[in-house]
């Protein structure tokens, strides 16, 4: 099923992911979401070999690691060209985690806005007390798109496909953004999580690098939201 169904962007899937099926509503907290999304659109650039990491840093994973252009040529993607853009007329060259958090900014409106204009998503109106109160909500207009991510990464967990690196960086990204418990694919989330860590950390360097930078902007999110 999943072999005759052409592949999202990463940042796609995630957001099908990231939301219930049935109400459209967010599993987590919308910035965070919008955090893993721009991780996402940049693990696409990398795989497309367009970025890479600078890591002479030595402060740590994710804090003085910078990116770079490695090949400057458009994708074809109007949320990755504007980001190859964003890196390119940077000066300096940004910091990951600022980055992110600076791309992330209006992401989850504009993912959601490419989903609906491609026809993956539909826009839903629900009015309650009379129609005086109106709840706006963008389902998938097919079922198939949420089924065949979640599926990706069940017959990656179980062993049975090979690990590529599109499939194994969304396990990673769905294990950092503690989405695992959505993905009904498991009574033991714990051990789904780990096994979804443990695949992605087998592979790119640079990937497990933005989706680290992802879980520690993540964190600095959380951190103040309790100040």
């Amino acid at each position: 099923m999943a072999s005759s169904i052409p592949q999202l962007p990463l940042r796609d899937e995630l957001f099908l992911l990231g939301h219930d099926d049935d109400t459209g509503q967010p599993h987590i907290h919308r910035q965070a979401l919008a955090l893993g999304l721009a991780g996402a659109v940049l693990i696409d650039l990398f795989l497309a070999g367009r970025i890479a990491l600078d890591t002479s840093g030595d402060t740590g994973p994710g804090e003085e690691q910078r990116l770079w252009l490695h090949l400057d040529r458009p994708v074809g993607d109007r949320i990755a060209d504007t980001a190859l853009a964003s890196i390119r007329y940077a000066h300096p060259t940004p910091p990951l985690r600022g980055w992110l958090r600076g791309f992330a900014d209006d992401l989850y409106d504009r993912t959601r806005a490419g989903l609906h204009a491609g026809g993956i998503l539909r826009h839903d109106v629900r009015r309650r007390l009379g129609g005086l109160a109106r709840t706006d909500r963008y389902l998938p207009a097919d079922l198939k798109w949420p089924v065949v991510a979640r599926a990706r990464l069940h017959y990656l967990a179980a062993g049975r496909d090979q690990p590529d690196n599109h499939t194994a960086a969304l396990g990673g990204l769905v294990a950092t953004l503690g989405l695992t418990n959505h993905l009904y694919l498991a009574d033991d989330i714990a051990a789904l999580t780990v096994q979804l860590r443990t695949i992605a950390a087998r592979h790119h360097r640079q990937v497990r690098d933005i989706t680290a930078a992802v879980d520690a902007a993540v964190g600095d999110l959380a951190t103040a939201a309790y100040r």
